[in-house]
């Protein structure tokens, strides 16, 4: 990636007066500044044959970054081996889909420790994640905000350095949310990119994925989104580390005001 894009994840708000698809919501949000959208493919993929060469049409026209949310019916390490392989059929799926509108990353949580213990889950995870073809796209591992996900920076990592065809999408609300509000200052984010750049390389910093946003957390972790000045997420210094180690790649909005914290993440960013 030649620079860092800005964008929010599902279709925008606006003012409320107009309903938005696809299509429609890619030159609303190029006119307010943002480059990106997070097709959500959470609930089923949601781009067809009846709205496919319209997003296509409109991603082109207007230069726009497309990245999708797989299934949130994902566990690749499920205690049953059928359940297993839905999971991967709905990765495919979900991949599919963003292939057909010229997507770039598809990201999903692989799953829950069940009652494995994580070394096991880790392999069982692994395995089945290898079985993923190589299509052209990115699959994008996102850090998880629940002790009871799979799904640790350090997780995450290493199946990066060891499956080739997935990358890392790195959530630092969700990371916030799982240490129970551990990231506080600016040294706390610099750290989790010095982890990132020392494992994978700079490589990995001028291609990364990113969720950020408002969250509201306890003490098993992620509760809910939250709007970023109503959250005690520090996005500031948060900004300021991505800035200083020059990453490259994609923010993704996450919350309930969307359009409007993606564009105050772009302001801040480019006010520092």
């Amino acid at each position: 990636m030649e620079q860092l894009l800005f964008g929010i994840s599902g279709l925008p708000q606006g003012d409320g007066s107009r309903k938005f698809k696809y299509a429609s919501a890619i030159p609303y949000l190029k006119a307010l500044g943002l480059d990106a959208m997070e097709l959500l493919f959470v609930r089923n993929v949601n781009v067809t044959a009846k709205n496919m060469e319209e997003i296509l049409k409109s991603k082109e026209e207007n230069d726009f970054y497309l990245s999708a949310h797989g299934s949130h019916y994902i566990n690749l390490n499920s205690e049953e081996k059928g359940k297993q392989n839905e999971s991967l059929e709905r990765i495919k799926a979900a991949a599919a889909g963003l292939i057909s509108v010229r997507g770039r990353s598809l990201i999903f949580h692989p799953g829950y420790y069940m009652k494995a213990a994580k070394t096991e889950a880790y392999l069982t995870i692994k395995e089945n994640l290898l079985k993923l073809p190589s299509q052209g796209i990115d699959y994008r591992l996102e850090t998880t905000g629940k002790e009871t996900q799979f799904g640790t920076l350090e997780e995450l990592v290493s199946l990066c350095k060891e499956v080739k065809t997935c990358k890392l999408c790195i959530d630092f609300s969700h990371i916030h949310a799982r240490t129970n509000g551990s990231l506080k200052s600016y040294e706390d984010f610099k750290s989790i990119l010095q982890y990132i750049s020392c494992h994978l390389g700079r490589e990995a910093l001028d291609d990364l994925h990113i969720h950020m946003g408002g969250i509201a957390y306890g003490l098993k972790g992620e509760i809910k989104h939250l709007p970023l000045q109503e959250s005690d997420f520090n996005y500031t210094a948060c900004l300021q580390a991505i800035k200083d180690f020059n990453v490259r790649g994609c923010i993704i909005a996450e919350g309930p005001l969307l359009e409007r914290d993606a564009l105050l993440l772009k302001e801040t960013y480019n006010n520092l």
